[in-house]
């Protein structure tokens, strides 16, 4: 049961300010299968709040969640149905009668225990308790050790109680009848306090054994620590009570304060060493698991530290608020120690995440030149400004950038390896994320800099028995800026003990883009999803501040890869030797939109891909012209349907949707070139006859009638037929066939265009063919001249020269 009452105390109470003082497991009556537990709570705020909590483990997973909720105001009856024999049935009434049924008869005799005390405590309400043993009801907390009501953690009676009215009418009577209350102040306290003590008891006392404890109470184990725990609290409270007028005077009342100063004193030294003990041991003990968890690339998780001195944590709040000095040395010893022990481990951490990165083999750590954790780099870069398109056959692949991105060869880059990197760096990220977030969480609750503290009001020291009384507290500060403050020392706190995370992650960084620069792609990627995780969390975290810190880098560094690819098209050399081909940039920007939807899915920071898409694809277009206008081995007009043909596939294929209307430019581009190619191609098969109709056209352009062309020397009935007898069909396909050989030698295999342009030809060539007809019947009428082959030899001859090659 201890075990489930703190568990319920961490995960359900504390999160809501309340403490829970009382619990009994029960089901209702009648239904022995759903077990559940009903607690009995307080509110840590004032004023204070009781309730009645109905607690159940939740049937998916190992973990609890409240049902219902009371306020003891609202009960009427307790009834235990059987004062004089055991039986676990009890009847609670609300606004309805629920009956329960404990696990035990003890348990339910110690939460009928702990409703009573309670309501005597805080409501004092007429509240009937039926079947109850009387002298469960009558049982007091002993005046000697704290007690805790029901097995919670708050006492169970004040020792202090206010003056009743008696009591302040016997003090009145007796100022009246003491003629030297007003002339002998002094000895009328000295009589008033003796009198007090008769009429009030000894209400500012401590038990024996709340001073053992805060004087030699053992701060290692969970019982000594419990005990020192209950003996500072009822310290504070000693300390804490208000004073009537006139009570500072009396001398027993100031001898208390004094004993109380000097044990407070006493026990907060005792605290600070041991804690500053517990710090210097914690930071040097973590070192020995370094190795394995680093090899792993995993980070050793501190919870087991947490937990042990979250022991502690009322202790360091109750020293917050009374010796704050030694608070803050305490706060910065930890800060000291813990950043110390998360240097080495983060800094092994990124010096094996390096190694993984570049590649454990020898070869790989010569040619990075890694030098420890500052991921130095060494080693020769290519020089992009030699790079030559090569001849279709020999080009080679572009696996590392859109040119030659890498500084390792392309083969050595391939898709394995950037997976490898992603898989790294993602490690990396989700293995610092809870590091961090477990820290900060830790921090806000082991020194209370979540909450607002209560300022006690200082006490005299013990060189103050002259007399001389302290002066009282300030106002408090505004609760608001108290918050805002915390928050800051806690950034402050996470600052010192990370300070070594963000130049390391940004080492990395720059190892991985020196590799590969796309790799700048997955960080950018990654990098956004765990800053915008981070901000959901909390805004204004070190997590969040310093991812995103770092996000800047890798943004820069995108943008710098896709300068970088602009640049080197911008550098690129063609060969006069061999024809061009589809150019390497071309190919690089299908590999790079590949890769990047495939990275970009989902991503948050679509937008920057976006951009970039756009910048690249229009240096891809302006760099295919300058290649096609310089190309000397290929047409022009080659070069731009060829590349833009295949711009065009990748972004059909792709769906890039901000890239529409590049799409649909490339295709216009493809096409236009594509047609233009087959009409300057098809003047070389027949180049005497189109020359003689271009003739034809341009005297009929200037004027002559079409039916008196004839007439004309160079373009009479005689000379056509002249021209038309240099191309029997025989030549027709002669010309045709070496037409297609020359096509084929301008073309690349790569995009398999020939028979694309071989039937855009042919559909030419009959169009041309049509047209050559037209002119002859209109230019000519009744001569009677033909070609000297039709259509249908045309058909057969572009088929046969097809099938051939």
């Amino acid at each position: 049961m201890t075990a489930i009452k703190h568990a319920l105390q961490r995960d359900i109470f504390t999160p809501n300010d309340e403490r829970l003082l009382g619990i009994v497991n029960v089901c209702k009556a009648g239904k022995k299968k759903k077990n559940c537990f009903l607690c009995a709570t307080v509110t840590t705020e004032r004023p204070v709040q009781v309730k009645v909590v109905k607690v159940k483990k939740s049937d998916k997973g190992d973990f609890y969640k409240r049902q219902q909720t009371w306020e003891l105001r609202d009960l009427t009856v307790v009834d235990a149905k059987d004062a004089s024999k055991e039986n676990p049935e009890f009847d609670l009434h609300f606004e309805k009668v629920y009956r329960w049924l404990a696990s035990s008869t003890a348990e339910k005799n110690s939460f009928i225990s702990c409703i009573w005390k309670l309501n005597q405590r805080y409501l004092r309400k007429k509240l009937e308790f039926v079947n109850v043993n009387s002298q469960l009801l009558e049982e007091s907390v002993p005046s000697g050790e704290s007690q805790s009501v029901a097995g919670g953690d708050e006492d169970a009676l004040d020792d202090y109680q206010e003056l009743s009215t008696r009591e302040e009418q016997d003090i009145e009577s007796m100022m009246e009848t003491c003629e030297y209350a007003i002339s002998n102040a002094e000895a009328f306290a000295e009589k008033l306090f003796k009198e007090l003590q008769v009429l009030d008891g000894n209400y500012m006392d401590l038990s024996k054994g709340h001073i053992r404890a805060l004087q030699e109470g053992d701060l290692t184990s969970p019982k000594g620590i419990e005990a020192c725990i209950n003996a500072s609290e009822a310290l504070l409270q000693c300390m804490s009570v208000a004073l009537r007028p006139g009570h500072e005077k009396l001398m027993a009342v100031r001898q208390q304060q004094l004993l109380f100063a000097e044990l407070r004193d006493t026990f907060a030294r005792r605290l600070t060493n041991h804690l500053n003990n517990v710090f210097v041991h914690q930071g040097h003990d973590q070192s020995s698991t370094l190795p394995q968890h680093a090899a792993e690339l995993t980070l050793p998780k501190h919870s087991p530290l947490h937990r042990d001195l979250l022991r502690y944590a009322k202790l360091m709040e109750w020293l917050k608020n009374t010796h704050r000095e030694k608070y803050e040395g305490l706060s910065r010893t930890y800060v000291d120690y813990m950043s110390r022990l998360y240097e080495r481990e983060i800094k092994d951490f990124f010096e094996v995440a390096k190694i993984k990165m570049a590649g454990t083999s020898k070869e790989a750590k010569g040619k990075f030149g890694l030098h420890g954790s500052s991921g130095k780099l060494t080693g020769s870069t290519s020089s992009l400004n030699k790079l030559t398109v090569q001849g279709s056959n020999s080009r080679r692949s572009q696996s590392s950038s859109l040119l030659d991105m890498g500084n390792m060869s392309a083969s050595d880059l391939d898709v394995a390896d950037r997976t490898k990197f992603d898989k790294i760096f993602e490690q990396v990220l989700s293995e610092l994320e809870p590091l961090c977030l477990a820290e900060q969480d830790f921090i806000s609750k082991f020194f209370k800099l979540q909450q607002h503290q209560t300022v006690m009001p200082p006490l005299p020291e013990t060189e103050e028995l002259d007399g001389s009384m302290p002066s009282r507290t300030p106002p408090q500060a505004d609760q608001r800026y108290a918050l805002s403050s915390e928050k800051d020392t806690v950034r402050l706190m996470m600052n010192k003990i990370f300070q070594s995370i963000e130049p390391e992650l940004n080492s990395l960084i720059a190892l991985g883009d020196k590799i590969d620069s796309f790799h700048s792609l997955y960080m950018l990627v990654k990098m956004s999803h765990h800053v915008w995780t981070a901000e959901n969390v909390d805004p204004a975290s070190f997590l969040s501040t310093t991812l995103g810190n770092v996000l800047v880098t890798v943004k820069r560094n995108f943008d710098k890869c896709i300068s970088g690819q602009i640049r080197q098209m911008e550098e690129v050399k063609i060969s006069k030797k061999s024809k061009v081909g589809i150019l390497p940039f071309v190919t690089g920007f299908e590999e790079f939109a590949e890769l990047a939807e495939t990275i970009f899915r989902n991503a948050e920071r679509r937008g920057d891909l976006d951009k970039a898409y756009v910048k690249l694809i229009r240096a891809v277009f302006t760099n295919v012209e300058k290649v096609a206008n310089e190309s000397q081995k290929t047409p022009r007009d080659v070069v731009m349907m060829e590349n833009f043909h295949h711009i065009f596939s990748t972004l059909s294929r792709l769906k890039i949707s901000c890239l529409d209307a590049e799409r649909r430019e490339a295709k216009h581009k493809y096409t236009d070139h594509l047609q233009s190619y087959v009409i300057n191609s098809l003047g070389q098969p027949l180049e005497k006859l189109n020359h003689f109709f271009e003739g034809v056209e341009a005297r009929v352009a200037q004027g002559v009638r079409e039916e008196e062309v004839s007439y004309q020397l160079a373009f009479n009935k005689q000379e056509l037929r002249k021209v038309i007898k240099e191309y029997p069909g025989k030549e027709v396909k002669k010309g045709l066939d070496n037409l297609y050989r020359k096509v084929d030698k301008h073309l690349c295999e790569e995009e398999s265009l020939l028979q694309v342009v071989w039937h855009s030809t042919q559909d030419e060539f009959i169009r041309q063919y049509k047209h050559f007809e037209g002119l002859i019947g209109r230019c000519y009428p009744g001569s009677g001249i033909t070609m000297e082959f039709t259509i249908q030899d045309m058909l057969e001859y572009f088929s046969s020269i097809a099938q051939s090659h």
